[in-house]
């Protein structure tokens, strides 16, 4: 990378800010390593910080930051603390402004730990740690003995925390996972993402994805292929893999035109949604509302996972946050229903009373409150259980399948309004890129006002 242009240069020997380039895009880069006491930072160092982070916001370019930090600096008290605090604000202050990415090389704790939060993405390679309160605390507080990496590394913010959007082996390839995100991207939430050449055909047929899904409701598969063969070949950058997997959201291209995906996955718990996918995508969906890149919604659920645990633990309220994201999403998004599409799970799965721009769906489509077995054995059971067990069989078959016939087929969605096209599986690529280039000029038409109440 060229050499920069330093920001405050010597205000801090631990903390060193630049104007410069990642593969090609101009940024503000942060680099928080080094210095006396593990890059424990105080004022000095938080001042240089709060300048790179606002001049980014300034400038309309995105912001990396590099750290490796113990945290507050212990020797100046609080007034290390208040400068995390003024860090925190700046980052407030540019998310949605700008593309803001971190990338965690080595330890993050205390404080710093609270802006990974607060940024868009985090980088993590496999060494790193990053937590709130260590092992020590956690040990006095709980009784519970853990090392650094149990209680915070990159595994644990990888598989169960979702803080790491992606998890690299070392300082070069978390360069490239910077460069590879930023290339979906606009530099600030005023331009459109940059449209760039391709060469996989537009009118290929989507041979693969329609061998992908299985004709038996039931049988699982990997959306991934699906995705694979719609989006522009090797395009697909798949974010917090391993988080909440019943669900895989990513960014990717057709016809060169960055898209943001969200798809239910068939193979982890059949594809139900529960706290932590609701969350998962409904972050991503902000997101990609913030710097205008289109969406594009995979639909096959059978529903919300049960469970007495998700209920306590606020599964009304995180499913609201999938909900309220895509509801209050002016890009333009596209809905396709490949296979199952049940009950309030379908509904937040951007369907079209939600305000989708264009919903399709395959001839497999099953589109109803919930599957025909169960919603004949509730309209249908007291009567089915008065016939002998050869009757029983035979009715409860007929009755499914008049169900099926009058509610859950995609055709009976589309007249009714909630599917605009139903479309044969080859051609979803070529029809999905034809309603992008047209939706292109969408523009916003909201009434103003100052924020909405998420559910967090």
């Amino acid at each position: 990378m060229p050499a920069g242009t330093p920001i405050m240069e010597q205000r801090d020997e631990g903390v060193r800010a630049s104007i410069g380039e990642i593969d090609g895009r101009r940024v503000v880069e942060l680099h928080v390593e080094g210095g006396k006491h593990h890059s424990a930072v105080g004022a000095a160092g938080a001042e240089a910080m709060e300048r790179s982070i606002r001049l980014a916001t300034d400038l309309g370019i995105p912001f990396v930051g590099w750290l490796d930090t113990a945290g507050a600096d212990l020797n100046e008290g609080v007034v290390s603390l208040h400068g995390w605090g003024s860090c925190a604000r700046a980052l407030t202050d540019a998310s949605g402004v700008v593309p803001t990415i971190i990338v965690v090389t080595g330890a993050c704790v205390s404080g710093p730990a609270l802006c990974l939060g607060l940024v868009d993405h985090v980088v993590m390679t496999r060494n790193a740690f990053s937590f709130v309160s260590g092992p020590d605390a956690v040990a006095e507080l709980t009784g519970v003995e853990l090392d650094r990496e149990r209680l915070g590394g990159a595994w644990v913010h990888e598989h169960r925390s979702g803080v790491a959007s992606l998890v690299v082996d070392d300082h070069d390839d978390a360069l490239v996972a910077v460069a590879a995100i930023l290339s979906y991207l606009p530099s600030n939430h005023l331009d459109d993402p940059p449209r760039v050449a391709f060469d996989d055909d537009v009118e290929r047929y989507s041979e693969r994805a329609a061998a992908a899904v299985p004709a038996v409701a039931t049988a699982a598969y990997d959306v991934r292929i699906v995705i694979d063969d719609v989006l522009d070949a090797d395009t697909f950058l798949e974010l917090r893999p391993a988080y909440a997997p019943n669900l895989v959201i990513g960014l990717g291209q057709i016809a060169g035109r960055p898209v943001g995906v969200v798809a239910n996955q068939p193979c982890q718990r059949a594809g139900t949604l529960d706290i932590e996918a609701s969350r998962k995508a409904a972050r991503f969906v902000q997101w990609c509302d913030a710097f205008n890149v289109p969406i594009v919604t995979l639909v096959d659920t059978p529903g919300f996972e049960p469970g007495k645990d998700l209920e306590w633990r606020g599964m009304i309220r995180h499913g609201a946050e999938l909900v309220h994201a895509y509801g209050e999403a002016t890009v333009p998004r596209f809905c396709l229903v490949l296979r199952k599409a049940y009950g309030g799970a379908y509904i937040v799965m951007d369907s079209k009373k939600l305000g989708n721009d264009w919903c399709i769906a395959w001839p497999s489509a099953q589109i109803a409150v919930m599957g025909a077995p169960g919603a004949v054995q509730i309209l249908h059971g007291k009567r089915l259980a008065g016939l002998e067990a050869d009757a029983r069989l035979a009715e409860q078959t007929d009755l499914e399948l008049d169900y099926a016939d009058r509610f859950s087929n995609p055709y009976a969605a589309a007249q009714r309004g909630f599917v605009d096209a139903v479309i044969e599986p080859r051609d979803t690529r070529r029809a999905l890129a034809a309603a992008i280039e047209r939706f292109a000029t969408k523009r916003d038409s909201r009434p103003s006002r100052r924020h909405s109440n998420t559910p967090l």
